[in-house]
């Protein structure tokens, strides 16, 4: 089965500043795929290519395994920019018809109350849209995006200036799209947060070029260092201390008081912590394993490019 989506070395020069360096990378059908970058990163530009809006300078670009320049290929893809594209002067209702006909979808009546009511605003559909939160705008411009059943939705900061309750009905929306209706969605967002708690697969893009690429889970685990929060009952004795110290099988890091701090090689659990401290009459009171957040991750990532 072929990629949703299959980006291969694909360049861009814009006014002589080189916005995308060969970047590379697959979002697998299914996937809600996250790509990340400060402003100015080529996210946007990466956005317009996918989209047939721009032309790559070189390299290849594949979506459902057929070229993007395919009438066909581009009507598989829905899209929510930056700028939502709704008509305020018209009704909830009337927005989705127009963008229905725009697409040839003649009999769209049970379709588009279906859209209205995945997103929650069948109540509202008869209203103006000027009379709409951002929130609000922001689902509708989900639903018109679905109006001719893409299997892929490019969203573009789709919780920008969305109240906190706004932010968790659109996320629960891409999560049913993803789901229940089989979507594929490629996210890009500032938001790190939502990105954790959605995405399955993340890209990083700095000054043009794909830092890091890849299961989410499994890149925390393979760029984040191990650590191991041990709290005990009792202070640890200074003998103990320095045993613990001595032995790089353990990899005492730090201690404040009756809190250790343990960064172990691989071949080392917890448990295997844990017994030897108990082994030698500790009482452990809390073990927390901690690894680094997304967010973290990020500013690792920007750090060391800045570094080289």
């Amino acid at each position: 089965m072929s990629m949703a989506i299959s980006i291969n070395n694909i360049s861009k020069t814009l006014q002589n500043r080189k916005v995308l360096k060969e970047i590379s990378f697959d979002v697998e059908r299914g996937d809600i795929f996250g790509y990340l970058g400060p402003n100015g990163a080529g996210k946007t530009t990466t956005i317009r290519i996918l989209l047939g809006l721009f032309k790559a300078d070189s390299g290849k670009l594949e979506i459902l395994g057929h070229d993007i320049n395919e009438s066909e290929t581009r009507r598989k893809i829905g899209f929510v920019l930056d700028s939502d594209g709704l008509y305020d002067n018209m009704t909830a209702l009337e927005n989705i018809l127009f963008y229905a006909r725009i697409y040839g979808i003649q009999e769209s009546g049970s379709k588009i109350d279906e859209l209205l009511e995945m997103v929650e605003l069948a109540d509202r559909a008869k209203d103006n849209v000027s009379t709409y939160s951002k929130g609000m705008r922001q689902r509708l411009a989900l639903a018109r995006a679905m109006v001719h059943d893409p299997e892929i939705l490019i969203l573009d900061e789709p919780t920008s200036g969305v109240d906190p309750s706004g932010q968790i009905e659109i996320r629960q929306i891409m999560k049913r799209l993803a789901s229940n209706e089989s979507k594929t969605i490629f996210l890009s967002s500032h938001n790190l947060d939502e990105v954790q708690r959605i995405c399955n697969k993340i890209a990083i893009i700095d000054r043009g070029t794909i830092k890091i690429y890849g299961g989410l889970e499994g890149l925390r685990k393979q760029m984040s260092k191990r650590l191991f929060i041990i709290k005990t009952t009792t202070d640890v004795p200074l003998q103990l201390q320095d045993e613990l110290k001595q032995d790089p099988g353990v990899g005492l890091e730090e201690i404040n008081g009756r809190e250790l701090i343990f960064s172990p090689p691989e071949s080392t659990g917890i448990s295997d912590i844990i017994s030897i401290l108990s082994g030698k009459g500790i009482k452990i009171e809390e073990a927390i394993k901690k690894e680094d957040s997304l967010e973290e991750l990020y500013s690792k990532i920007l750090k060391e490019t800045e570094i080289l």
